[in-house]
């Protein structure tokens, strides 16, 4: 036809053609010749496979492990409790566990702004510069990018560091060395190298504009090459921690800011139990909305959960854990067939993680093909979080804004059942 000959003259003209120059004339000859089975056309469509299943293992090699210290490959271990089990404060749950990975773990090194003398400004490393020593539990200067390049060295030599930034809010600061060196590492180097950094911090929600910070989007497009791990509370921390000591991926762990007073259960295997990535867990079952989020809000969701419950209305509520990697085995999509209609809902701006979460769960997950109502998304305001606990309120979702979400979604379905409200 005109155009494959168009495109084999456009080919010969080039003294030196690209495989992408040999790609787009094959696509062009195949277009045009779609209606026109012969076996020449599938020699040809045979090439232009192996062409390009060859160029994407040079030139899109694996972001992630896929050795046997993958943190696919750790074995999942619930913590154990028992009927012994003290109720401690969020922050003992993590002191204890990274008491157990400094004792079991000599290639473990800590450091961070007020990580050495005062433990951490939360009490995570509580006195553990005491009893590992100041090489592996250090004080740094206030300065992230230092921190982040200090980890990055490391974890190359072969040490296992934890690196803090203080706060979700300061992370901003290191994310052109997370983004440009370490997450990019292990597809750059075609897996010749790695770099395990863990790095912990605390966000999502606390008062006013530098400690409220929740900025998810921004760190889920930079870090591709890195787990972003967004925990409830610290027992599932703890597990995230263990986890990746045990692989040799970097991962981002974002502790809830104002969790660390909160009460848990101590488990019986502090320093053994892991929190699998890509699992979402199922923390409230329900049959009429899915509610899908992570991190501080899951216990204001099921705060709205029992207000929706006084009124008729069974929601589920998934705790999704992991950003990066998300919903690996489509456990979403599984309430979806159920309820028929879902809330995203987190703390990041409008469009932010909310619209990656719908994304990956609608169209990679093909969730849509499920849903009788509208999906939605229910995010902080579009400005930085205000400051006090009123501004805390009317900047981000909270118990009330929830129920309106899913009280609108209902009355859609029903409106004489679930009349209007305001």
């Amino acid at each position: 036809s005109e155009s494959v000959e168009q495109a084999r003259e456009t080919l010969e003209e080039l003294p030196a053609p690209l495989y992408k120059d040999i790609a787009v004339a094959l696509h062009a000859g195949l277009v045009a010749t779609r209606a026109e089975p012969s076996a020449a056309r599938l020699e040809i469509v045979d090439f232009a496979k192996k062409m390009e299943s060859q160029n994407l293992q040079y030139y899109d090699s694996p972001l992630f492990s896929s050795s046997s210290e993958s943190p696919f490959a750790v074995t999942p271990v619930p913590p154990v409790f028992s009927e012994s089990s003290p109720t401690v404060m969020g922050f003992e749950i993590l002191n204890a566990a990274f008491d157990a990975a400094f004792a079991r773990e000599p290639r473990l090194i800590a450091f961070g702004e007020d990580v050495g003398l005062l433990g951490d400004v939360n009490q995570g490393f509580h006195d553990m510069q005491k009893k590992y020593g100041i090489l592996r539990v250090a004080d740094t200067g206030i300065r992230e990018a230092t921190i982040m390049g200090q980890a990055i060295g490391m974890a190359l030599r072969g040490l296992r560091p934890i690196c803090e930034m203080q706060y979700l809010d300061y992370l901003i600061y290191a994310l052109q060395i997370m983004s440009d060196d370490l997450s990019s590492l292990r597809w750059r180097t075609a897996g010749a190298q790695k770099a395990p950094v863990i790095i912990r911090t605390r966000g999502h929600r606390l008062v006013g504009i530098w400690h409220s910070g929740s900025q998810m989007a921004g760190i889920l497009n930079l870090v591709h090459g890195m787990h972003v791990l967004v925990p409830r509370n610290m027992t599932q921390a703890a597990g995230f921690y263990n986890t990746l000591l045990k692989s040799d991926d970097p991962g981002l762990v974002i502790e809830v800011l104002n969790g660390y007073r909160h009460k848990e259960r101590k488990p019986e295997n502090i320093g053994e139990f892991t929190t699998p990535f890509g699992v979402p867990e199922i923390v409230r079952p329900g049959k009429d909305v899915t509610v899908v989020t992570y991190g501080a809000l899951v216990r204001i969701t099921l705060e709205a959960a029992d207000m929706l419950s006084a009124v008729g209305i069974d929601i589920e509520v998934i705790d999704v854990q992991s950003l990066l990697p998300f919903d690996i085995n489509g456990m979403i999509v599984e309430s979806l067939k159920k309820t028929s209609r879902v809330l995203f809902l987190d703390e990041d701006m409008p469009g932010g993680a909310t619209a990656y979460m719908m994304q990956q769960v609608l169209e990679v997950q093909k969730g849509y093909q499920y849903l009788d109502s509208p999906p939605r998304t229910l995010t902080a305001a579009n400005h930085r979080p205000s400051y006090g606990a009123d501004g805390n309120y009317y900047s981000k979702p909270n118990s009330e804004s929830i129920f309106d979400a899913v009280y609108d979604l209902m009355k859609e379905q029903a409106p004489s059942r679930f009349p209007k409200i305001l």
